[in-house]
């Protein structure tokens, strides 16, 4: 996907995702919280596209992303219909013009071993026998799969699509940090707490 339609896709579901949880708990307060991530990511990623720094655009598109999937998978946000045949992984990223390639290796990574810290920095908050339990361990998952799969890009040479996956399993860490399904046992600053 290339990166202007990556940016224009994430604004568009963002835009047309709501929040689930009745106004002013707990839960509509992590959900709105979700949404003004995302937006954020969104915008940066415009604003680095527009300026011309698309490596950055492309790592905040997928944090982004990655924050709105959480979100709607934990359920404090509602997905939009047209969420269904929108996926920010169909296809492979936009290959970057080689100018980019120093800025690019470095950041693919630099966000490999952030997403690994950030992993082994985080405890599931909630009791074992629980099921905010049994999702935290999804999410760590998620981010595990994700961490294997840049991985697997990364060797191939596939740096955009690395990158891609470093940038949205973390999104999902994050915002599950953010949420209060983990306690930080390790480097708190990869968080947004």
């Amino acid at each position: 996907m290339n990166l202007a339609d990556c940016g224009t896709q994430l604004a568009t579901l963002v835009d047309r995702t709501v929040i689930a949880s009745p106004e002013k708990t707990p839960l509509s307060t992590a959900a709105r919280t979700i949404l003004i991530m995302a937006r954020a990511y969104t915008k940066d990623g415009n604003t680095f596209l527009t300026t011309g720094d698309l490596v950055n655009a492309l790592a905040g598109y997928y944090y982004g992303f990655g924050w709105l999937h959480f979100g709607w998978a934990y359920g404090l946000l509602v997905k939009p219909e047209t969420a269904l045949d929108c996926c920010p992984f169909k296809g492979t990223c936009e290959r970057l013009p080689a100018i980019y390639a120093p800025k690019l290796a470095e950041k693919t990574s630099r966000y490999a071993r952030l997403l690994e810290t950030a992993r082994t920095s985080v405890l599931p908050a909630a009791d074992p026998a629980t099921s905010m339990h049994d999702f935290s361990c999804r999410i760590l998952a998620i981010a595990g799969c994700y961490a294997m799969q840049g991985t697997i890009y990364q060797k191939a040479g596939a740096s955009e699509d690395a990158l891609a996956c470093y940038s949205y399993g973390h999104g999902w860490l994050d915002a599950a940090v953010r949420s209060g399904l983990f306690c930080i046992a390790g480097e708190r600053q990869l968080f947004t707490v």
